[in-house]
């Protein structure tokens, strides 16, 4: 499917953020609106990021219209600056639905990495402040929880690991960093009551720091009766989906589009795979 790019840049309380959205070009009817947020350990990566993202991919396959925001990262600004600017981002994609040809029922927060964070934290304010109804969430291997888990503590992964982990912490709690309590918004591992959230859909590597509270994420969402499912496949490449010729990547991508069709590719959606 043919996608139109178009970049705009909207004013926030924080000031000009800017947003890459991606539409179908061909369209008769309103459609799933997904806002995207990118990784980058909270620290690094850009809002182009989305164009080898999996929410390009639901945008080609599915039609649907994406949001990429491009929030204020931590070497810049701290703990709120990049929650509050993607919540911003979420706040726009709701009130300008009817000129995106956007569903307002259909409101999907993902992300990757920092951005799966992100993309939780985006979905608890969503939940706790009641103006925007978010139908689903997509935190794909999600930077969870400022504190070590069993699979993030001494790890040596690929591309991500303990050390960087840290890094990444550090920068984005600032003088948050080591205190206590940590807000659960700056850190979603923090919450205790997963009640209300949306409906959740992940996948992460056995071998990767964030295996373990990916887990625990969906567990505490299940437990709460919230309808989440995790597949975990073996490796310890984080961000292994962008490696598109393995097979594990395409089966995973297989798996998320298939997860998505089955909830919003139905027969008022032309574009399912």
């Amino acid at each position: 499917m043919k996608l139109i790019r178009e970049i705009r840049r909207i004013a926030t309380p924080n000031g000009v953020q800017k947003l890459i959205i991606l539409s179908p070009a061909d369209r008769s009817h309103p459609v799933p609106g997904i806002l995207w947020i990118h990784g980058g350990g909270y620290m690094t990566g850009m809002a182009a990021m989305v164009y080898a993202s999996c929410g390009r991919m639901l945008a080609k396959k599915y039609g649907a219209v994406v949001v990429s925001p491009g929030y204020r990262q931590a070497w810049k600004k701290p703990y709120p600056a990049a929650m509050e600017d993607c919540y911003a981002a979420l706040e726009y994609l709701s009130d300008h639905t009817e000129e995106l040809g956007v569903r307002k029922d259909q409101l999907i927060v993902g992300g990757e990495s920092a951005g799966g964070g992100l993309a939780a934290a985006v979905c608890l304010a969503a939940r706790d402040r009641g103006k925007i109804p978010v139908a689903f969430q997509i935190p794909l291997y999600p930077m969870l929880d400022c504190y070590d888990t069993p699979s993030s503590r001494d790890n040596h992964g690929r591309n991500w690991n303990t050390r960087k982990n840290h890094w990444g912490w550090r920068h984005y709690l600032g003088k948050l960093y080591g205190t206590t309590p940590i807000p659960k918004y700056a850190s979603p591992s923090r919450e205790t009551d997963y009640a209300g959230l949306p409906p959740a859909y992940t996948y992460v590597l056995d071998g990767e720091p964030f295996l373990d509270e990916t887990l625990t994420y969906i567990r505490h969402l299940q437990e709460a009766g919230v309808d989440a499912a995790v597949d975990v496949y073996h490796g310890n490449f984080h961000g292994f989906d962008a490696l598109f010729w393995q097979e594990r990547a395409k089966k995973a991508k297989q798996e998320l589009c298939r997860r998505y069709a089955e909830r919003f590719a139905g027969p008022e959606t032309p574009h399912s795979v």
